[in-house]
């Protein structure tokens, strides 16, 4: 077993107002790393006291220095931040594996390419313009401007703690807004870390808040306090809508990124040697924990028996073990409900029918006994009519599913209350620029899977969630539109008739 020194601390702290501080409480909670199954972590558990605080520092933070900074310099300060993250991106991306079980290789990945968003969304921060707007008021000037909404709730998943935060703070922070950022209960190690480079580089104080704990205990409260004005939210889609349900009492802003049952659809006429590890890549990359997950494997039915020995054989030799050690290539799930919850969805695809062709258990392996790890799962003959293939499993399950044709597919693949993702193998051009026209997904791939990036927008269509994040439309997430008229002629107005 590679080596896990302790943290230096005993007891971490939350970032509120610039200040480290541990909860109003004074209670912790143990964060557990997913490979050896024991705490490596104490965490402050925060209440809704802990919220106002923040919330409260976030607001004076937004109508002071930062309110008044020009955007120029707004977007330097996140510059620097991005090289700070650079510099610090080997030692997150070991809090991050330690902290959810992910591959150190694609926490590496994720950590090196966070400092392009606050690049990119800093160079955007004095490039954010209105317009002059020739109005048909005779001796009237008319101009829009964009202005920041004030204090965004960030509240963010397990799976890949910082990148997804990310996604949310850089363009916040571009626009001119604060941040009151809660990450997952699960892995909140990373993020405390992450803040000390917010202080490094010079935000302001109160501009950035981190706050750690329990969402039942105080996700309300960051949802619904009347100073939040913007509620940015990744996480499942039940707890999304009720994130929905609470901001709309409120009538703020909401962006949701919820789940997926995403298809991953292979032709006949694809090149089987690029689609195959793109099936094992949309589904057993990051163990199955994404909402881009291609979790249905929708196959021609021609070549379905090829693509299935072909696709059993590529799997098996899949390395499990410690998510530490580069080598290893599918790591354990990051919680034990959610493993509970992967296993319960293998008991119930083969009560329903489903063939199991792989996997289906907790490794036999005692080198990872302590970890928290499923097996790589395939299910052959799935319908659409099984909850394997309707329901979000959220770990490395795959159900493959035959089709006969494009409308087959089409229809299968459209068959879902979500529409985050889908992928297409294919040689055939047409059907390369046809099909995703078709398919009711807000990201679609063509003989590729899983790449995203600070220049391109993601999100979902359907209960996958609403708004965009990356892309230069994800800062018009975090802005609001202001009109502004004058009287360039200095006429008297009539004043009981509308001009």
């Amino acid at each position: 077993m590679i080596q896990r020194p302790p943290l230096a601390e005993d007891k971490l702290a939350m970032l509120i107002g610039g200040r480290w501080a541990a909860a109003a409480s004074g209670e912790y909670f143990e964060s557990f790393d997913p490979f050896t199954g024991k705490a490596w972590a104490l965490v402050p558990r925060a209440g809704v006291a802990d919220v106002d605080a923040a919330v409260e520092a976030a607001s004076q933070a937004f109508r002071g220095e930062w309110r008044s900074m020009t955007a120029s310099a707004r977007g330097q300060i996140m510059a620097r931040f991005a090289d700070l993250v650079a510099e610090e991106a080997e030692n997150l991306a070991v809090l991050e594996t330690r902290d959810n079980g992910k591959l150190i290789n694609e926490m590496r990945m994720q950590c090196k390419y966070i400092p392009q968003w606050f690049r990119f969304f800093g160079g955007l921060a004095d490039k954010i313009e209105g317009r002059v707007i020739p109005i048909d008021k005779p001796g009237v000037f008319n101009y829009t401007k964009l202005e920041p909404l004030g204090v965004v709730a960030a509240i963010t998943p397990w799976n890949s703690p910082l990148m997804l935060a990310t996604w949310k703070l850089a363009p916040a922070l571009a626009a001119g807004n604060t941040v009151v950022w809660k990450p997952s209960e699960f892995s909140s190690v990373s993020a405390l870390f992450f803040g000390r480079l917010f202080e490094k580089a010079g935000f302001p104080k109160g501009v950035v808040n981190i706050i750690t704990g329990f969402g039942h205990e105080i996700g309300d409260r960051m949802v619904t306090h009347p100073r939040v004005a913007k509620v940015a939210f990744t996480g499942g889609d039940a707890t999304g809508r009720r994130v929905y349900q609470a901001a709309a009492g409120g009538l703020k802003k909401v962006t949701l990124e919820l789940g997926g049952k995403s298809a991953n659809i292979v032709f006949a006429d694809a090149k089987l040697e690029a689609a195959i590890p793109g099936l094992v890549s949309g589904i057993f990359a990051a163990t199955g924990q994404t909402c881009i997950a291609g979790s249905r494997a929708l196959v021609q039915r021609s070549v379905y028996d090829q693509v299935v020995e072909k696709l059993v054989a590529f799997a098996k030799t899949a390395r499990i073990g410690d998510p530490l050690d580069p080598d290893t290539q599918v790591g354990p799930i990051t919680t034990l409900p959610q493993r509970k919850k992967v296993l319960d969805y293998i008991g119930i695809a083969r009560d329903e029918g489903a063939l199991q062709l792989l996997g289906g258990k907790v490794p036999e392996d005692k080198a990872i006994a302590d970890g928290w790890f499923v097996e790589p799962t395939m299910f052959g003959n799935v319908s659409q009519s099984m909850r394997i293939a309707q329901e979000e499993v959220f770990g490395p399950v795959l159900s493959i599913i035959p089709f006969e044709d494009e409308d087959e597919a089409v229809a299968i693949a459209n068959d879902s209350i979500y529409g985050l993702a889908a992928g297409l193998w294919t040689q055939d051009i047409g059907r390369g620029i046809r099909l995703p026209d078709r398919l009711e997904a807000g990201i679609v791939w063509v003989n590729m899977y899983r790449a995203t990036s600070y220049l391109s927008p993601f999100g979902g269509y359907k209960q996958s969630g609403f708004g965009r994040e990356n892309g230069r439309t994800a800062i018009y997430e975090y802005l609001q539109e202001k009109s502004v008229w004058i009287d360039a002629g200095n006429s008297i107005p009539a004043p009981f008739v509308q001009r």
